[in-house]
């Protein structure tokens, strides 16, 4: 689905609050109110946006947050990847390019918690080697979580 310049405005704008008026937005926009509404209808039947979601402050999410690198052996991917799946700290699994082959987002409410789960994904059949950052500010967030 091919979008212009201001259906990604009216995403960013979603973006940043979903529960914005469409009145507002078309106020931002500088279009009709129902001209907006059926952009955001078009976009939706379209598959450009897929929902709405719960955007919650900090102090709902875990304290803790980390980034696992891992280089993985060759053809090991799905068996690692399922490993992965049943670490309930584990929220986000990337394939990247470069000298690691995932990336996976961590979380947890300790930092007994974090370690056991870093542990466990380097003790993963087919986790060759890992490398762990731990977050310690987010300086930009423009994922809407």
């Amino acid at each position: 689905m091919q979008t212009d310049d201001t259906d990604q405005r009216l995403v960013t704008l979603l973006r940043e609050n979903a529960r914005r008026p469409v009145a507002e937005l078309a106020r931002h926009l500088g279009l009709a109110r129902t001209t907006v509404q059926a952009r955001i209808e078009r976009l939706e039947a379209t598959g450009v946006i897929t929902g709405y979601t719960l955007k919650s402050c900090a102090a709902a999410r875990p304290p803790l947050q980390a980034t696992v690198l891992m280089s993985i052996e060759p053809r090991s991917g799905p068996e690692v990847l399922a490993r992965l799946r049943k670490l309930p700290g584990v929220e986000v699994v990337h394939t990247t390019s470069g000298r690691f082959d995932l990336l996976a987002q961590v979380v947890a409410q300790s930092t007994a918690e974090l370690d056991e789960t870093i542990d466990k994904i380097a003790e993963a059949r087919g986790v060759r080697s890992s490398e762990s950052l731990i977050h310690l500010a987010t300086k930009l967030d423009r994922t809407g979580q």
